[in-house]
């Protein structure tokens, strides 16, 4: 075989870093990235960005030299992505946090309420309910995170872990502030209003977690490559019928219980907030399937069946 030559270059200065000489034309670019991390140790794999255009998207571990569209000679430009964290790491801080803020203020800590003794627990069954369910839904995440997750890209930026956690942490305290407040009152419609949203709660949360088990099994052997999600046996996977994103859609159905069971204003705006966020991931990744696959399922939408 004729060996290749790859070229390196800053993708803002145009400077060559470094110059590759004899690789195999079907060499991967993660191949190319170890080679890159012996001349430049700081710049560990997770941390470059490889592409065929400085402004193009970032090529795939797996993708092969020989398959690009360069000649002898490639030339691929570097990017430094910043110091990085893995995701299984960064899914266990953001979940164990709003998991162990709730119970400051549901066993009502001194400095949170106040010494009054009225106020060191709740007349109203709901409110432990809440506790239940809140704890269930982040323990449930973190058993995902550890036994179910596969991730396509194995880190995301340092810097976000901060903005991530003042999300998580910050609207778990504020919904714990107010759900375990001495002044709470229960819902309007009482027991039925709370069962209804404890039946619909459960439900979302197994097609969640159903979904999360989908997406993990076409990643099973290990690939990250993408692959278009269709139902399976498990009827809380044939949500994929309609939509690309059924854990998105269940993610949100479980919040919209919980503002239901709890009929709190503090949750319901929280729950507005991870709907328009999700919305957002969900377009995303439909948009990503629509690109990948010619033959993707036209009928389906991002989060919300026939309309969004």
């Amino acid at each position: 075989f004729v060996s290749s030559q790859v070229e390196i270059l800053d993708w803002e200065t145009k400077k060559q870093l470094c110059f590759l000489d004899k690789v195999e034309p079907n060499a991967t670019i993660r191949e190319i990235r170890l080679m890159f991390h012996k001349l430049y140790p700081r710049w560990y794999p997770a941390r470059q960005s490889i592409k065929l255009d400085p402004k193009g998207k970032a090529l795939r571990d797996e993708e092969i030299l020989q398959h690009l569209p360069v000649g002898t000679t490639a030339t691929l430009y570097f990017k430094d992505l910043g110091p990085q964290i893995g995701w299984t790491t960064v899914f266990l801080i953001e979940y164990t946090g709003p998991l162990f803020i709730y119970f400051v203020f549901y066993f009502r800590m001194n400095f949170v309420y106040g010494l009054d003794e009225r106020f060191t627990s709740s007349p109203h069954p709901v409110v432990n309910l809440a506790c239940v369910c809140h704890s269930f839904h982040y323990i449930k995440r973190l058993i995902e995170t550890v036994f179910v997750h596969r991730f396509s890209r194995g880190t995301m930026p340092l810097r976000n872990i901060v903005k991530n956690c003042l999300y998580y942490w910050g609207f778990a305290a504020w919904l714990a502030y107010y759900i375990n407040h001495p002044l709470y009152t229960p819902p309007s419609y009482g027991k039925k209003q709370i069962n209804f949203a404890v039946i619909m709660f459960l439900l979302c949360e197994a097609g969640n977690f159903s979904i999360h088990v989908a997406l993990s099994d076409l990643r099973r052997n290990g690939s990250k490559t993408c692959k278009i999600p269709y139902p399976t046996k498990n009827p809380f996977t044939w949500l994929f019928f309609f939509v690309s994103c059924p854990n998105y859609t269940y993610e949100v159905g479980t919040w919209i219980s919980f503002t239901i069971m709890t009929q709190c204003v503090p949750v319901g705006l929280f729950t507005l907030l991870c709907f328009i966020q999700m919305t957002v991931w969900a377009k995303d990744k439909h948009c990503t399937y629509l690109r990948e696959f010619k033959d993707y399922p036209s009928h389906r939408m991002p989060i919300i069946p026939f309309l969004l």
